[in-house]
């Protein structure tokens, strides 16, 4: 028996070995696993916060004394850029706290204070209405609500199941706590990303050419390559986006005289970072909350941003995001609508530009197999002929030359 049978076999046998092993313990399995990715979980957040804080950091580093060849400045330049970044990541997260944390406060306390007014007028609108209906009437009109025996009865609910509210209670004060502690490693190790960037990737690169091919570094090459460049474009796209989109909403409820004009830009900024749908999120949070002060303007307001929607779906998107990322709003909406469904709202924000990566690559691929059948595409063929007429007056102005 040869010795490549042989392999053969003592692979198909590992493999059966393996199957069996991991089918009979596969509940011990899969809670490896699940303890494996909860201590990876800092590592992803850091790897996320470093990636996305490296677009700003770079354009802080192309500012910061780009052509100085001083010794300090070189030493300082990292250092401060990211300082730089994280401050203004700070900055921005506590000025939307302080817009809308305080808005949604008093929008809930208008609540409080109008559902028994509402209630009470409620009930003599319709005790008005049935006047031919004497014994509903006086049914209606019997009708009390007696406040204090309602909350004693809910007080004894809460005693009653105080137990349960405690453990609950704990477990989200502990849910809370290893989300912090995830926050804070995940932060720290951003931040030696970022540090030590340069040499990360280069031992990165010293990895790959020593354990595999030329052919398959320059695959990799072009796959790394395009999907950098399609996050990146996609997150500084989204991120203008939101901008215009908060400040256009702004700016429009301020004309319409609309309440809580802040907050309302700012949650419809914020949410739409999650494409297509995260605009219409903000939008249904902010009209419930102007439906406390007047229902005519949380219409009116639903039907300003319906509009504005259509503008920005149609007019701002495709132009500041839609065309870098290079993605057909078709296939955005089944990224979004994939990711969403299996990851949530993370998905529905990477699925756009892992879509987008996969489409131009899966392009690239095609555009090379119809090099090689001969087979000339469309765009090939409209761009031939004008090349043709560029160089031929070049050549024209050659042989006046002579």
């Amino acid at each position: 028996m040869e010795k490549r049978e042989i392999k053969r076999y003592i692979f198909i046998a590992v493999l059966a070995i393996t199957v069996c092993v991991i089918s009979q313990n596969f509940s011990v399995l899969s809670n490896f696993v699940s303890v494996f990715l909860g201590a990876l979980k800092s590592l992803v957040i850091g790897f996320f916060i470093a990636y996305i804080f490296n677009i700003i950091m770079n354009r802080f580093e192309k500012i910061y004394f780009p052509k100085s060849n001083s010794k300090l400045i070189e030493r300082t330049r990292r250092p401060f850029c990211i300082a730089a970044t994280f401050t203004i990541a700070i900055a921005v997260i506590v000025l939307i706290m302080y817009i809308v944390i305080p808005e949604i406060g008093k929008a809930f306390g208008v609540l409080y204070a109008e559902i028994p007014p509402s209630f009470a007028n409620a009930k003599d609108f319709i005790t008005g209405k049935l006047k031919e209906y004497p014994e509903i009437q006086e049914q209606i009109s019997s009708l009390e609500f007696d406040w204090a025996n309602i909350a004693e009865k809910a007080s004894k609910i809460l005693t009653s199941g105080l137990a349960g509210i405690l453990s609950s209670a704990m477990g989200i004060i502990g849910g809370l706590t290893s989300a912090v502690a995830n926050l804070v490693l995940g932060i720290i190790f951003a931040i030696y990303m970022l540090l030590r960037k340069d040499k990360l990737i280069k031992d990165a690169n010293r990895i790959r050419r020593a354990y595999f091919s030329d052919d398959f570094n320059k695959k990799s090459t072009i796959v790394l390559k395009t999907a950098n460049t399609t996050f990146q474009s996609f997150f500084a796209g989204q991120f203008v986006e939101a901008i215009i989109l908060g400040s256009l909403c702004f700016i429009g409820m301020k004309l319409l005289r609309l309440p809580y004009a802040a907050m309302s830009g700012t949650l419809v900024g914020v949410t739409a970072f999650i494409p297509i749908v995260g605009a219409f999120l903000g939008a249904g949070i902010s009209a419930f909350i102007i439906l406390t002060v007047n229902p005519m303007q949380a219409l009116i307001f639903v039907i300003f941003l319906i509009v504005l929607q259509q503008f920005e779906g149609n007019i701002i998107y495709p132009r500041v995001v839609g065309g870098s990322v290079g993605l057909p709003s078709i296939w955005t909406l089944a990224a979004v609508t994939i990711g969403g469904g299996l990851f949530g709202v993370l998905g529905m924000i990477l699925g756009v530009p892992l879509t987008a990566t996969f489409y131009k690559l899966s392009f690239r691929v095609l555009e090379s197999k119809e090099e090689e059948l001969g087979i000339a595409s469309p765009e090939a063929s409209c761009d031939k002929p004008s090349v043709k007429a560029a160089k031929k007056p070049k050549k024209q102005k050659q042989s006046k030359k002579k």
